[in-house]
């Protein structure tokens, strides 16, 4: 495909209009203000459209479409321990299967091309993704309530199985890490367990850590150290690891986030709505520290839209600082797209550049929400909002048209998961 005479974001996140990008074979083959010799197929003409890296879902769980607005009002523990885990416990493989390929959906439809998706049943979650033709980092999400190592636990042999059978599977799409739940719900044992196999296969790790006040007290009575501390002294955070939330940390954790390379997945709108508390983006990134954009789950968040997340995570900057200028749109930009790519590994992701895989979006600015453009960053960060989404491709394949899901039957995937939700409520 070759998007003809349309504006972008080139690789600095600096806006070039009158541009051609050709696609060819799964990468962005051409980038330049000159219309290329080579022929690239059809053609996208693209007066009063924008072209940028689509983005990355740093921190989901995707099968918790069927959970949407399920359990509301409640603080975490009690969100957790009273709705979403005796649901969960209902799930089976046809129902994370249902409620993967709806968050697919909805994911193209927001722009989302790739996640970071730590739930339970892989091969579901990996059949799903695959059908849709989107890209996921999955895991199993580990917990452990008794003395029993990783070796002694199913999850062990799932991990291993999701190892063989769908680490690199759909040509690359589909990753496997591995994921611990939290320090809360596991043991140390465990943890170092889990360590261990991580460094072995050569993985990557993916944790909840520091999401409330409460969590982090406690891991300090238990161990006497924060959770990012005894994370890493585990092991976890040898491998890369994308930590979700991070709202209650230390200057002390962001050191030890910045010495060990991690990841935090920021989940703004997820932690606004809990009440959890407004993670310390701008120290994050003053640190040194990678920061990435993450939706969690649309039980807490309600929804997969990553432009919503974007401008709640810089207003909430500029709450904690009272600074309106912290947060800059380029760093809004990159958590959700370069960022987020970095910390699924998918180093030939996340920019508009010649040889990246061509993961894009285009954005309709001829809209009223995004006129008139003084700044185009800044109408991208403030006013944009999903339904100025009007293209998603991955790895070169479009995937959402102008309302058309190309890869997934939508009206069949609502219907599937909400027979599921029923079912499940029944035995509820």
């Amino acid at each position: 495909m070759l998007f003809s005479d349309i504006t972008i974001l080139n690789e600095n996140f600096d806006v070039r209009e009158h541009c051609y990008v050709g696609v060819k074979d799964g990468r962005i083959a051409y980038v330049g203000t000159a219309e290329p010799k080579e022929d690239f197929g059809s053609v996208y003409r693209g007066e009063g459209k924008v072209l940028m890296p689509a983005f990355y879902n740093a921190h989901s769980h995707s099968a918790m479409t069927l959970l949407r607005g399920y359990a509301e009002n409640m603080n975490l523990q009690d969100w957790l321990n009273t709705m979403i885990f005796p649901f969960e416990a209902k799930m089976k493989g046809e129902d994370i299967y249902a409620g993967t390929l709806l968050a697919m959906a909805e994911s193209v439809r927001s722009g989302i091309v790739s996640s970071t998706d730590m739930y339970y049943w892989l091969d579901d979650i990996g059949r799903a993704v695959e059908a849709s033709g989107c890209k996921v980092n999955m895991s199993n999400a580990v917990t452990c309530f008794d003395g029993s190592s990783f070796e002694e636990l199913p999850a062990y042999r799932i991990a291993c199985d999701a190892f063989q059978n769908w680490h690199g599977a759909a040509d690359g799409r589909i990753l496997t890490d591995l994921s611990l739940h939290a320090e809360y719900t596991s043991t140390e044992k465990v943890a170092r367990g889990i360590a261990a196999l991580a460094k072995e296969q050569g993985v990557r790790v993916h944790i909840h850590a520091s999401e409330t006040k409460s969590e982090t007290e406690g891991c300090l009575e238990r161990h006497g150290k924060t959770p990012v501390a005894y994370l890493a002294d585990c092991g976890l955070l040898d491998m890369p690891a994308t930590l979700g939330h991070c709202v209650w940390i230390t200057d002390e954790d962001m050191d030890i986030l910045k010495e060990k390379g991690a990841t935090v997945a920021a989940c703004p709108v997820s932690n606004s709505k809990l009440a959890s508390g407004i993670s310390n983006v701008p120290g994050l990134l003053a640190k040194g520290v990678r920061v990435a954009l993450g939706t969690d789950g649309v039980s807490s968040n309600n929804s997969l839209n990553m432009l919503a997340d974007a401008k709640v995570m810089a207003l909430e900057a500029r709450i904690r600082t009272g600074d309106p200028a912290v947060l800059t749109p380029r760093q809004v930009l990159c958590a959700m797209t370069r960022a987020g790519a970095l910390s699924q590994g998918r180093e030939d992701c996340g920019l508009l550049k010649e040889g990246f895989k061509a993961d894009l979006i285009v954005l309709d600015i001829d809209q009223p929400n995004m006129q008139p453009v003084h700044n185009l960053l800044n109408n991208l960060v403030w006013s944009a909002d999903s339904g100025n989404i009007c293209l998603t491709m991955c790895d070169g394949q479009v995937l959402y048209r102008d309302g058309e899901y190309l890869t997934i039957d939508v009206e069949k995937a609502m219907a599937e998961a909400d027979a599921c939700r029923r079912k499940i409520l029944a035995m509820l």
